[in-house]
Protein backbone atom coordinates (compact mmCIF):
# COMPACT_ATOMS: atom_id res chain seq x y z
CA UNK A 1 0.00 0.00 0.00
CA UNK A 2 1.26 3.25 -0.77
CA UNK A 3 0.34 6.58 0.95
CA UNK A 4 0.87 10.65 -0.13
CA UNK A 5 3.98 12.61 0.30
CA UNK A 6 2.29 14.50 3.25
CA UNK A 7 1.45 11.74 5.32
CA UNK A 8 4.43 9.90 5.21
CA UNK A 9 6.10 12.67 6.65
CA UNK A 10 3.74 13.00 9.22
CA UNK A 11 4.69 9.44 10.27
CA UNK A 12 8.19 9.98 9.59
CA UNK A 13 8.18 13.18 11.84
CA UNK A 14 6.61 11.39 14.85
CA UNK A 15 10.13 8.85 14.70
CA UNK A 16 12.20 11.88 14.60
CA UNK A 17 13.56 12.34 10.88
CA UNK A 18 13.10 16.11 9.78
CA UNK A 19 10.54 17.37 7.13
CA UNK A 20 9.60 20.58 6.18
CA UNK A 21 6.75 22.59 8.01
CA UNK A 22 3.18 22.07 5.79
CA UNK A 23 0.08 21.27 5.37
CA UNK A 24 -2.49 19.42 2.83
CA UNK A 25 -5.36 21.26 1.83
CA UNK A 26 -8.31 20.30 -0.81
CA UNK A 27 -9.61 23.55 -1.87
CA UNK A 28 -7.31 27.17 -2.65
CA UNK A 29 -9.31 28.12 0.30
CA UNK A 30 -7.35 25.71 2.42
CA UNK A 31 -4.30 26.58 0.62
CA UNK A 32 -4.57 30.01 1.81
CA UNK A 33 -4.66 28.95 5.13
CA UNK A 34 -1.75 26.83 5.31
CA UNK A 35 0.29 29.16 3.53
CA UNK A 36 -0.64 31.88 5.98
CA UNK A 37 -0.40 29.92 9.47
CA UNK A 38 3.42 29.03 7.54
CA UNK A 39 3.92 32.70 6.70
CA UNK A 40 3.96 33.49 10.56
CA UNK A 41 7.19 32.02 11.25
CA UNK A 42 8.90 32.64 7.74
CA UNK A 43 11.51 35.22 7.68
CA UNK A 44 10.92 35.42 3.62
CA UNK A 45 7.37 34.68 1.66
CA UNK A 46 8.23 30.92 0.19
CA UNK A 47 6.07 28.28 -0.46
CA UNK A 48 5.86 24.97 -2.57
CA UNK A 49 2.62 23.77 -3.37
CA UNK A 50 2.81 20.31 -4.73
CA UNK A 51 0.16 17.75 -6.36
CA UNK A 52 -0.01 14.68 -4.49
CA UNK A 53 -0.68 11.70 -6.12
CA UNK A 54 0.99 7.77 -6.12
CA UNK A 55 3.55 8.79 -8.41
CA UNK A 56 7.24 10.42 -9.11
CA UNK A 57 7.98 13.08 -11.30
CA UNK A 58 5.29 15.50 -10.16
CA UNK A 59 8.07 18.31 -10.85
CA UNK A 60 8.21 16.92 -14.53
CA UNK A 61 4.82 17.31 -14.61
CA UNK A 62 3.65 20.72 -13.70
CA UNK A 63 2.87 19.42 -10.31
CA UNK A 64 5.47 20.78 -7.61
CA UNK A 65 6.09 24.97 -8.03
CA UNK A 66 7.62 26.92 -5.68
CA UNK A 67 6.06 30.36 -4.95
CA UNK A 68 6.54 33.79 -3.29
CA UNK A 69 3.32 35.23 -2.81
CA UNK A 70 -0.29 34.49 -1.33
CA UNK A 71 -2.08 35.24 -5.13
CA UNK A 72 0.52 32.59 -6.38
CA UNK A 73 -0.41 30.00 -3.69
CA UNK A 74 -3.68 30.86 -4.61
CA UNK A 75 -3.65 30.47 -8.24
CA UNK A 76 -1.72 27.46 -8.32
CA UNK A 77 -3.72 25.53 -6.16
CA UNK A 78 -6.42 26.17 -8.50
CA UNK A 79 -4.58 25.27 -11.11
CA UNK A 80 -3.92 22.16 -9.62
CA UNK A 81 -6.62 21.09 -7.96
CA UNK A 82 -8.79 19.17 -10.53
CA UNK A 83 -6.05 18.89 -13.12
CA UNK A 84 -5.24 15.57 -14.76
CA UNK A 85 -1.01 14.96 -13.58
CA UNK A 86 0.65 13.32 -16.02
CA UNK A 87 4.11 11.85 -15.24
CA UNK A 88 6.35 9.13 -16.51
CA UNK A 89 5.04 6.61 -14.24
CA UNK A 90 1.11 7.78 -14.51
CA UNK A 91 1.00 6.84 -18.13
CA UNK A 92 -0.30 8.76 -20.39
CA UNK A 93 -4.19 8.56 -19.06
CA UNK A 94 -2.28 10.79 -15.28
CA UNK A 95 -3.85 11.02 -12.31
CA UNK A 96 -6.26 13.09 -10.91
CA UNK A 97 -5.04 15.40 -8.45
CA UNK A 98 -7.43 15.77 -5.36
CA UNK A 99 -5.21 17.09 -2.93
CA UNK A 100 -2.20 19.28 -2.64
CA UNK A 101 0.55 19.77 0.33
CA UNK A 102 1.55 23.21 1.13
CA UNK A 103 4.90 23.30 2.21
CA UNK A 104 7.76 25.98 3.70
CA UNK A 105 10.40 26.97 1.25
CA UNK A 106 13.86 25.50 1.98
CA UNK A 107 17.59 26.58 1.49
CA UNK A 108 19.19 24.25 -0.34
CA UNK A 109 22.89 23.39 -0.52
CA UNK A 110 23.53 19.79 -1.55
CA UNK A 111 20.13 17.00 -2.79
CA UNK A 112 21.10 14.01 -2.18
CA UNK A 113 19.61 10.29 -2.40
CA UNK A 114 18.36 8.12 0.58
CA UNK A 115 16.01 4.83 0.39
CA UNK A 116 15.33 1.97 2.77
CA UNK A 117 14.12 -1.03 1.13
CA UNK A 118 13.84 -5.13 1.19
CA UNK A 119 16.97 -6.53 -1.05
CA UNK A 120 15.62 -9.95 -1.70
CA UNK A 121 18.44 -11.34 -2.55
CA UNK A 122 19.86 -11.05 0.71
CA UNK A 123 17.03 -10.86 2.44
CA UNK A 124 17.99 -7.37 4.42
CA UNK A 125 17.01 -4.18 4.76
CA UNK A 126 19.58 -2.02 2.70
CA UNK A 127 20.30 1.70 2.65
CA UNK A 128 20.80 2.94 -0.55
CA UNK A 129 22.55 6.28 -1.15
CA UNK A 130 24.13 8.64 -3.63
CA UNK A 131 25.00 12.09 -4.26
CA UNK A 132 22.53 12.49 -7.53
CA UNK A 133 19.73 13.29 -5.61
CA UNK A 134 16.77 14.70 -7.26
CA UNK A 135 17.49 11.90 -10.35
CA UNK A 136 15.59 8.61 -10.25
CA UNK A 137 17.63 6.03 -8.82
CA UNK A 138 16.81 3.85 -12.00
CA UNK A 139 18.55 6.21 -13.98
CA UNK A 140 21.37 6.49 -11.88
CA UNK A 141 21.99 2.39 -11.70
CA UNK A 142 21.83 2.57 -15.12
CA UNK A 143 24.09 5.68 -16.16
CA UNK A 144 25.92 5.53 -12.70
CA UNK A 145 26.21 3.02 -10.91
CA UNK A 146 29.39 3.53 -8.86
CA UNK A 147 27.28 6.35 -7.51
CA UNK A 148 24.63 4.42 -5.29
CA UNK A 149 26.27 3.03 -2.44
CA UNK A 150 24.47 -0.28 -0.41
CA UNK A 151 24.66 -0.83 2.97
CA UNK A 152 22.84 -4.04 4.17
CA UNK A 153 21.61 -4.31 7.77
CA UNK A 154 21.96 -7.68 9.86
CA UNK A 155 18.27 -8.33 11.20
CA UNK A 156 20.32 -9.41 14.62
CA UNK A 157 21.69 -6.28 15.12
CA UNK A 158 19.72 -3.85 13.22
CA UNK A 159 21.19 -0.19 12.17
CA UNK A 160 24.09 0.24 14.07
CA UNK A 161 26.05 3.94 14.17
CA UNK A 162 29.25 2.74 12.19
CA UNK A 163 26.48 1.62 8.91
CA UNK A 164 25.06 5.11 9.46
CA UNK A 165 28.56 6.72 9.59
CA UNK A 166 29.11 4.65 6.23
CA UNK A 167 26.43 6.41 4.10
CA UNK A 168 27.43 9.90 5.55
CA UNK A 169 30.87 9.82 4.33
CA UNK A 170 29.89 7.63 1.48
CA UNK A 171 27.88 11.32 0.74
CA UNK A 172 30.32 13.21 1.48
CA UNK A 173 28.94 15.02 4.81
CA UNK A 174 31.44 16.59 6.80
CA UNK A 175 31.43 17.95 10.35
CA UNK A 176 28.35 18.39 12.43
CA UNK A 177 26.53 17.04 9.42
CA UNK A 178 27.58 13.28 9.94
CA UNK A 179 26.47 13.42 13.13
CA UNK A 180 22.45 14.98 12.00
CA UNK A 181 23.03 12.48 8.95
CA UNK A 182 23.26 9.22 11.72
CA UNK A 183 20.68 10.28 13.82
CA UNK A 184 18.05 11.04 10.52
CA UNK A 185 19.03 7.33 9.15
CA UNK A 186 18.55 5.75 13.05
CA UNK A 187 15.01 7.51 13.18
CA UNK A 188 14.11 6.61 9.56
CA UNK A 189 15.14 3.05 10.17
CA UNK A 190 13.11 2.82 13.14
CA UNK A 191 9.98 3.65 11.26
CA UNK A 192 11.09 1.20 8.61
CA UNK A 193 11.18 -1.28 10.74
CA UNK A 194 8.20 -0.58 13.44
CA UNK A 195 5.24 0.13 10.44
CA UNK A 196 6.27 -2.64 8.19
CA UNK A 197 7.30 -1.16 5.32
CA UNK A 198 8.48 -2.10 2.04
CA UNK A 199 10.14 1.04 0.88
CA UNK A 200 10.84 4.43 2.63
CA UNK A 201 12.43 6.72 0.26
CA UNK A 202 13.98 10.37 0.40
CA UNK A 203 14.62 11.83 -2.57
CA UNK A 204 15.72 15.01 -2.23
CA UNK A 205 17.49 14.47 0.82
CA UNK A 206 18.60 17.80 1.25
CA UNK A 207 21.90 19.77 3.32
CA UNK A 208 20.44 23.16 3.77
CA UNK A 209 22.57 26.49 4.75
CA UNK A 210 22.66 25.74 8.15
CA UNK A 211 23.94 22.20 8.00
CA UNK A 212 20.70 20.48 8.78
CA UNK A 213 19.30 17.32 7.03
CA UNK A 214 16.12 17.46 5.83
CA UNK A 215 13.69 15.10 3.88
CA UNK A 216 12.43 17.13 1.39
CA UNK A 217 9.93 14.74 0.10
CA UNK A 218 9.04 11.34 0.84
CA UNK A 219 7.64 8.04 -0.80
CA UNK A 220 6.67 5.58 1.41
CA UNK A 221 4.96 2.26 1.01
CA UNK A 222 4.04 -0.72 3.45
CA UNK A 223 3.96 -4.59 3.38
CA UNK A 224 -0.24 -5.14 2.37
CA UNK A 225 0.31 -8.54 4.64
CA UNK A 226 1.31 -6.35 7.82
CA UNK A 227 -1.26 -3.81 7.55
CA UNK A 228 -3.37 -5.64 10.41
CA UNK A 229 -1.40 -4.37 12.50
CA UNK A 230 -1.13 -0.67 11.76
CA UNK A 231 -4.82 0.59 11.57
CA UNK A 232 -3.49 4.18 11.40
CA UNK A 233 -1.76 3.42 8.82
CA UNK A 234 -4.39 1.11 6.72
CA UNK A 235 -6.73 4.54 7.36
CA UNK A 236 -4.50 6.69 5.15
CA UNK A 237 -5.07 4.72 2.22
CA UNK A 238 -6.39 6.76 -0.71
CA UNK A 239 -8.24 4.23 -3.16
CA UNK A 240 -9.11 6.67 -5.21
CA UNK A 241 -5.43 6.38 -6.64
CA UNK A 242 -5.72 3.11 -7.30
CA UNK A 243 -7.50 0.93 -10.06
CA UNK A 244 -11.29 0.22 -9.44
CA UNK A 245 -10.77 -3.77 -10.27
CA UNK A 246 -7.43 -4.23 -8.42
CA UNK A 247 -10.03 -2.72 -4.97
CA UNK A 248 -12.89 -4.90 -5.71
CA UNK A 249 -10.40 -8.17 -6.20
CA UNK A 250 -9.22 -6.89 -2.61
CA UNK A 251 -12.76 -7.51 -1.44
CA UNK A 252 -13.17 -11.06 -2.52
CA UNK A 253 -9.16 -11.91 -1.13
CA UNK A 254 -8.45 -11.67 -5.07
CA UNK A 255 -5.00 -11.33 -6.15
CA UNK A 256 -5.56 -8.89 -9.40
CA UNK A 257 -3.10 -6.42 -11.41
CA UNK A 258 -4.36 -5.05 -14.86
CA UNK A 259 -2.32 -5.88 -17.79
CA UNK A 260 -2.50 -4.26 -21.19
CA UNK A 261 -3.55 -7.42 -23.45
CA UNK A 262 -6.50 -9.09 -24.56
CA UNK A 263 -6.55 -12.21 -22.47
CA UNK A 264 -7.97 -12.90 -19.29
CA UNK A 265 -6.39 -15.12 -16.84
CA UNK A 266 -7.88 -16.65 -13.91
CA UNK A 267 -5.47 -19.22 -12.37
CA UNK A 268 -4.41 -20.59 -8.70
CA UNK A 269 -1.15 -19.98 -7.20
CA UNK A 270 1.25 -17.15 -8.19
CA UNK A 271 3.85 -19.52 -9.71
CA UNK A 272 1.15 -20.78 -11.67
CA UNK A 273 -0.34 -17.71 -12.97
CA UNK A 274 3.24 -16.62 -14.29
CA UNK A 275 3.42 -19.85 -16.21
CA UNK A 276 -0.25 -19.19 -18.21
CA UNK A 277 0.63 -15.06 -18.70
CA UNK A 278 4.21 -16.74 -20.59
CA UNK A 279 2.63 -20.01 -22.46
CA UNK A 280 -0.14 -17.24 -23.58
CA UNK A 281 3.03 -15.04 -24.97
CA UNK A 282 4.40 -18.33 -26.19
CA UNK A 283 1.86 -18.89 -28.58
CA UNK A 284 1.12 -15.14 -30.17
CA UNK A 285 -1.36 -14.31 -27.35
CA UNK A 286 -1.37 -11.24 -24.68
CA UNK A 287 -2.31 -11.51 -21.03
CA UNK A 288 -5.00 -8.75 -19.85
CA UNK A 289 -4.23 -9.18 -16.48
CA UNK A 290 -2.74 -11.43 -13.52
CA UNK A 291 -5.90 -12.61 -11.32
CA UNK A 292 -4.91 -15.36 -9.17
CA UNK A 293 -8.17 -16.98 -7.19
CA UNK A 294 -6.05 -18.79 -4.15
CA UNK A 295 -6.04 -22.13 -3.13
CA UNK A 296 -9.87 -21.93 -1.39
CA UNK A 297 -11.94 -20.37 -4.01
CA UNK A 298 -15.67 -20.80 -3.44
CA UNK A 299 -18.16 -20.05 -6.25
CA UNK A 300 -19.15 -16.42 -4.99
CA UNK A 301 -15.33 -15.66 -5.67
CA UNK A 302 -14.88 -17.39 -8.94
CA UNK A 303 -17.65 -15.41 -10.14
CA UNK A 304 -16.25 -12.33 -8.71
CA UNK A 305 -13.27 -12.71 -10.80
CA UNK A 306 -15.14 -13.30 -13.52
CA UNK A 307 -17.06 -9.89 -13.46
CA UNK A 308 -13.47 -8.42 -12.29
CA UNK A 309 -11.73 -9.92 -15.74
CA UNK A 310 -14.87 -8.36 -17.50
CA UNK A 311 -14.91 -5.43 -16.63
CA UNK A 312 -11.82 -4.83 -18.41
CA UNK A 313 -12.86 -3.36 -22.09
CA UNK A 314 -10.06 -4.77 -23.61
CA UNK A 315 -10.30 -8.78 -22.67
CA UNK A 316 -11.77 -10.61 -25.88
CA UNK A 317 -11.02 -14.37 -24.25
CA UNK A 318 -10.49 -16.08 -20.73
CA UNK A 319 -8.13 -18.66 -20.16
CA UNK A 320 -9.11 -20.11 -16.50
CA UNK A 321 -6.18 -22.74 -15.84
CA UNK A 322 -6.68 -24.29 -12.26
CA UNK A 323 -4.47 -27.06 -10.94
CA UNK A 324 -6.97 -28.88 -7.85
CA UNK A 325 -4.65 -29.21 -5.01
CA UNK A 326 -6.81 -27.79 -1.81
CA UNK A 327 -9.17 -26.57 -4.51
CA UNK A 328 -11.65 -29.02 -5.88
CA UNK A 329 -12.32 -29.08 -9.82
CA UNK A 330 -15.26 -29.76 -9.12
CA UNK A 331 -16.19 -26.27 -7.27
CA UNK A 332 -14.17 -24.18 -9.74
CA UNK A 333 -16.26 -26.00 -12.28
CA UNK A 334 -19.59 -24.58 -10.63
CA UNK A 335 -18.36 -21.30 -10.01
CA UNK A 336 -16.99 -21.04 -13.59
CA UNK A 337 -21.01 -22.00 -14.93
CA UNK A 338 -22.88 -19.36 -12.06
CA UNK A 339 -19.85 -16.91 -13.47
CA UNK A 340 -21.20 -17.64 -17.24
CA UNK A 341 -24.72 -17.52 -16.55
CA UNK A 342 -24.10 -14.70 -14.36
CA UNK A 343 -22.61 -12.14 -16.64
CA UNK A 344 -23.39 -13.50 -19.66
CA UNK A 345 -20.30 -14.37 -21.14
CA UNK A 346 -19.65 -13.09 -24.66
CA UNK A 347 -16.20 -13.94 -24.98
CA UNK A 348 -14.54 -17.48 -25.73
CA UNK A 349 -13.53 -19.30 -22.53
CA UNK A 350 -11.42 -22.28 -22.58
CA UNK A 351 -10.93 -24.20 -19.24
CA UNK A 352 -8.13 -26.25 -18.03
CA UNK A 353 -8.69 -28.31 -15.03
CA UNK A 354 -6.13 -30.80 -13.38
CA UNK A 355 -5.51 -32.19 -10.03
CA UNK A 356 -8.87 -33.14 -7.30
CA UNK A 357 -12.13 -34.18 -8.77
CA UNK A 358 -10.74 -33.59 -12.33
CA UNK A 359 -13.16 -35.64 -14.06
CA UNK A 360 -15.88 -34.73 -12.22
CA UNK A 361 -15.27 -30.41 -12.64
CA UNK A 362 -14.89 -31.74 -16.25
CA UNK A 363 -18.20 -33.48 -16.58
CA UNK A 364 -19.92 -30.50 -14.92
CA UNK A 365 -18.69 -28.19 -17.35
CA UNK A 366 -19.92 -30.51 -20.50
CA UNK A 367 -23.33 -30.83 -18.94
CA UNK A 368 -23.37 -27.54 -18.53
CA UNK A 369 -24.54 -26.51 -21.89
CA UNK A 370 -22.43 -23.73 -22.09
CA UNK A 371 -19.71 -22.82 -24.91
CA UNK A 372 -17.06 -24.01 -23.17
CA UNK A 373 -13.60 -25.00 -24.90
CA UNK A 374 -11.80 -28.15 -22.82
CA UNK A 375 -7.93 -27.95 -22.58
CA UNK A 376 -6.32 -31.27 -22.26
CA UNK A 377 -3.43 -29.69 -21.07
CA UNK A 378 -1.63 -26.03 -20.66
CA UNK A 379 -0.27 -25.78 -24.34
CA UNK A 380 -3.22 -26.79 -25.34
CA UNK A 381 -5.67 -24.20 -23.44
CA UNK A 382 -3.29 -21.59 -24.30
CA UNK A 383 -3.11 -22.61 -28.20
CA UNK A 384 -6.96 -22.81 -28.09
CA UNK A 385 -7.64 -19.11 -25.99
CA UNK A 386 -5.14 -17.75 -28.49
CA UNK A 387 -6.82 -19.02 -31.74
CA UNK A 388 -10.32 -18.30 -30.41
CA UNK A 389 -9.53 -14.94 -29.83
CA UNK A 390 -7.98 -14.39 -33.04
CA UNK A 391 -11.10 -16.06 -35.00
CA UNK A 392 -13.58 -13.68 -33.40
CA UNK A 393 -11.25 -10.42 -33.92
CA UNK A 394 -10.97 -11.83 -37.78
Amino acid sequence: MNIHEYQAKSLLKKYGVTVPRGGVAFTPAEAIDVAKALALDLKEPVWVVKAQIHAGGRGKGGGVKVVKTMDTVESEAKRMLGMQLVTHQTGPAGQKVQRIYVEEGCDIKRELYLGLLIDRATSRVTIMASTEGGMEIEEVAAKTPEKIIKVAIDPVTGLQPYHARQIAFGLGLKDKQIGKCVSFLQAMYSAFIDLDCAIVEINPLVVTGGDDIIALDCKMSFDDNALYRHKDVEAMRDEAEEDPAEIEAGKYSLNYVKLDGNIGCMVNGAGLAMATMDIVKLYGGSPANFLDVGGGATKERVTAAFKIILSDRNVQGIFVNIFGGIMRCDIIAEGIIAAAKEVQLHVPLVVRLEGTNVDLGKKILAESGLPILSGDNLADGAEKIVAAVKRKAA
